[in-house]
């Protein structure tokens, strides 16, 4: 799956509870904390919607890249 827009946020889903709000509310919060535009956010969340909830889970995912707090 290709990403929407060429960013990803450091989010890590595991351990997030699997409801699509929920995912997508996560989403949203660090995408703002890490300076995204809400037009970045939301054309990331409008390709999320488009289909069922393994392309909500699939397209977020593409977008989440946990960084290792270590380094």
């Amino acid at each position: 799956m290709k990403k929407v827009i060429e960013k990803t946020v450091n989010l890590d889903l595991v351990g997030v509870n699997g409801n699509s709000f929920m995912i997508m509310g996560v989403f949203k919060r660090q995408a703002k904390k890490e300076g995204w535009t809400a037009t970045e956010i939301e054309a990331v969340l409008e390709e999320a919607k488009s289909k069922d909830y393994n392309h909500l889970l699939a397209t977020i995912e593409n977008h989440c890249e946990p960084k290792n707090e270590e380094e």
